[in-house]
């Protein structure tokens, strides 16, 4: 894999990572809100999230926000040590 061929990937599994956990978020809220308090998400995603908050639009948006740059961190990160650690070695 050439550094060339990192940036496309990293544009894929961004996108895929972040509306992956974006999406994830959104269902865990919408559960919250169908379901009685005892079922709820809220409590595991408070420490993973700054600036979360349940029921507050402030949160919700801090939440929506962290959820999607998390996708996009893993991206960032993860796709270039494949690239790193994925190469043949050719002697």
């Amino acid at each position: 894999m050439t550094d060339r061929s990192i940036r496309p990937d990293i544009l894929r599994w961004g996108w895929t990572l972040s509306s992956f956990l974006l999406l994830s978020y959104l269902l865990c809220v919408g559960f919250g809100l169908l379901f009685p308090e005892r079922f709820h998400m809220h409590e595991a995603w408070a420490p993973l999230l700054p600036g979360f908050e349940w029921l507050t639009w402030r949160g919700f948006l801090a939440g929506a926000l962290g959820s999607f740059l998390y996708g996009w961190y893993i991206a960032v990160v993860v796709v270039p040590l494949y690239a790193v650690f994925g190469r043949e070695k050719r002697g």
